[in-house]
This record gives C-alpha cells, structure tokens and sequence, in this order.
C-alpha cells in the first residue's frame, strides 16, 4: 500500500465530515490533515498541493506558510473530535456506551493518526496539541458528570489532564512499539489498540482497582498541598 492511496482516503473521509465547507481552502485543508496523517508532518507542501488538485502557490497564498497551515489543521482536527466527543457524551445520556466512538476506528482512525503524529512530531505545535486536547477533555469530562455517566473529581481538573495523557500516551507507546507493517495505515495498529484495551480499560473505569479507600484517605489527610504543574502555552 502505498502513502497516496491512504492520504486519498482519509481525504475523501474528512470531505464527508464537511460537505458544506468545500471551499477550496477548506479542500487543501482536508487534503493536508490526509496526507499528514499518512505520511508524517515532514509531507510538502507540493504533496498537499497534489492531493487536492491545486498548485502550490495556492496554498501558501491561503495559509501563508506550511507552518500556517498546520495550525488550520490543528484546529479543524481538534474540532471533528470535538464534535465527536461531544456527541456520544450526548447518547450516554440516553443510555448508550459514549465510547462507541473507539468502536468505529476505521472512520475515526484518520483523526486520531493525525494525533498520533502531533504526540511523535512534539516540540511547541505538539505541546499545543495536547493542551487544546486536556481543554476540550474538561468539556467532555463535565458533560459526562453532569448526565451521571461519570462520578465527579475531588480535582477535575487534575484527573482531566491525567486521563488525557495516560489515554494518548498508552496509545503513542503501543504503536511505537509495534508499528504496523505500513508506516501509512496507522489505523490497524490503532485498532490493534483499541481491541486490546477495551476490557482492561472498561473494566478500571467501572469497577475500580483497589479494594479499599484507605491509601487515598491516607494521601488525603497528607498536610503537604498539592499543586498543578504550570502549563506551558505555545499559541
């Protein structure tokens, strides 16, 4: 399987998700989380010009830079989760898994590859990934309280940031450590994933780990504050 056909298919996906903003910035644009996702942020700006049949002028005309269109990217990729996230947050209140959304990898896939190179690429525009990511999460998280599908946090803000980060972080640590065959379909290996921790995962989240609350009381009762690590902002 070759890197193009992959990008092609995520960007037909992406264009799915926005018929209605099929402008032709919004076309590079699709075109770019595509070919990041499947080939990495080191793709030209040439090869996104390809993908969505314009010249490469024209997309340093609409974004001003790669660097400009790689945040458009960002903040489109953030809202498509968000979007999703909020909407099966919405069905759990009707009684239905608001984790239904890992079930559908192979239409999802696509967006959480393209995460997947964010957490890989790291530096600032990685870092403003994760932060805009924990952000959006407390929405999430808040939602999920409000409809009593979650219990509420002693620190919401705290268990927010370390449910963002352990749920990224196993995930990058997986495919990292067994990558799929092609480097381009970051989707197997995200399923590969998903498969595997699902009931390990559902299992901690309902039922809990420890048989007993005496260590929490014990660390409740420490008289040493505990404080948040500052965040590091890049945008």
């Amino acid at each position: 399987m070759s890197v193009l056909p992959q990008a092609e298919r995520v960007y037909s996906m992406l264009n799915m998700r926005s018929t209605d903003d099929l402008t032709t910035r919004a076309r590079i644009r699709d075109a770019a989380v595509g070919r990041f996702a499947a080939e990495g942020f080191g793709a030209s700006v040439r090869a996104v010009a390809g993908d969505a049949s314009v010249s490469p002028g024209l997309v340093i005309y609409h974004f001003g830079s790669k660097a400009g269109l790689r945040h458009e990217c960002d903040e489109h990729v953030l809202g498509l989760i968000r979007d999703v996230k909020s909407e099966h947050i919405g069905r759990a209140a009707a009684g239905l898994s608001f984790l239904e959304a890992f079930a559908s990898t192979d239409q999802y896939g696509p967006l959480v590859g393209y995460v997947l190179r964010s957490l890989h690429d790291g530096g600032p525009a990685g870092r403003s990934f994760v932060e805009h990511m924990v952000d959006d999460a407390g929405t999430y998280v808040g939602q999920a309280v409000a409809a009593g599908v979650a219990r509420p946090s002693r620190d919401e803000a705290a268990r927010v940031r370390y449910l963002v980060l352990s749920a990224l972080g196993a995930m990058a640590l997986s495919v990292n450590l067994d990558p799929p065959d092609d480097p381009a379909d970051l989707a197997a290996a995200v399923r590969r994933f998903v498969a595997e921790s699902y009931l390990p995962m559902l299992e901690l989240y309902t039922d809990g780990f420890l048989t007993t609350g005496n260590i929490l009381e014990d660390f409740l009762a420490q008289p040493t504050p505990r404080t948040h690590r500052p965040r590091r902002r890049t945008r």
